[in-house]
């Protein structure tokens, strides 16, 4: 087997920016709805599809496969459940099923797997996910690691960044809204251990490239998010408007403070710098 790494999620905020990489042997997937003009040259596949994904493996094998591949809004997550499930839950199954005895799976997890009532929080804390999401998160961990021992989750918090189609994760939401003159409502008591986003795809690069194997925190000082808008807006100079509510006002449960640390000591689980205390990567100067 040729070292060669298939990339899953390439739209997200993560997978974007895990993209510009020069990864070994590099094969982006992107779901078949996706139609950015970013994503030409990319394949297509639905996890939740056996076909497509029986498909993925045929010829020549990847040895890395990096899994980014979720439905992470909250909101659509809690609306439909069985939704969330099929793609973030059953896709993975499916994932497991026809993935290669010899390919290494990396799966991208998330700080969601935490309600945030009880942190910080370590690899060896146990998961207390408040919202459906969280949980189709830790479902999904749990069938990877009991299938594939030698598997890597790799738990994060927000990566801050310009995104494929210019409207996703926190940044690109703000800039779109200030550009659509439309107010968006921030949460005042969640905390989390946002990082930019080049920052947390080089490590999750380095990680996988590793030999390291079960639960990572990709770890960080934890940022409220009223501090992270207020902050964004002034180094980009965007301008937007927010307003600012509680946990408790919100229709969906919402995560409260959830700072990923780790027990490891290794150079792959110091700390990444918070965005907050860190100058702007050349990559998110779009505007």
């Amino acid at each position: 087997m040729t070292a060669a790494t298939y990339l899953l999620g390439g739209t997200s905020i993560l997978g974007w920016h895990l993209a510009q990489l020069p990864l070994p042997g590099l094969t982006v997937f992107c779901n078949r709805f996706a139609n950015a003009a970013r994503c030409n040259g990319w394949r297509r596949v639905n996890l939740d599809e056996a076909g497509d994904v029986r498909q993925m493996f045929e010829g020549p094998l990847p040895s890395t496969v990096i899994c980014c591949a979720s439905v992470c809004d909250v909101d659509k997550c809690e609306a439909d459940p069985d939704w969330a499930r099929r793609i973030n839950v059953d896709g993975i199954r499916l994932l497991l099923e026809h993935l290669p005895p010899t390919t290494r799976l990396v799966y991208c997890s998330s700080d969601h797997v935490f309600s945030g009532d009880s942190g910080p929080y370590n690899e060896q804390s146990t998961p207390d996910p408040i919202s459906v999401y969280g949980k189709t998160r830790v479902a999904a961990e749990a069938l990877v690691l009991a299938a594939r021992p030698d598997a890597l989750v790799v738990r994060a918090g927000p990566g801050i960044g310009d995104s494929f189609d210019g409207r996703s994760g926190h940044l690109d939401w703000l800039r779109h809204r200030q550009r659509q003159g439309v107010c968006m409502t921030v949460v005042a008591d969640e905390y989390r251990s946002a990082v930019w986003a080049p920052a947390l795809a080089a490590r999750t690069a380095a990680l996988a490239q590793s030999d390291r194997r079960g639960i990572r925190h990709v770890a960080a000082k934890a940022v409220s998010r009223p501090d992270l808008a207020m902050h964004l807006n002034r180094i980009y100079g965007i301008g937007a408007a927010f307003t600012v509510e509680s946990r408790a006002a919100r229709s969906v449960p919402h995560i409260g403070a959830v700072e990923l640390q780790s027990v490891h000591r290794d150079a792959l689980a110091a700390p990444l710098p918070s965005v907050l205390d860190t100058k702007i990567p050349e990559s998110t100067l779009a505007p």
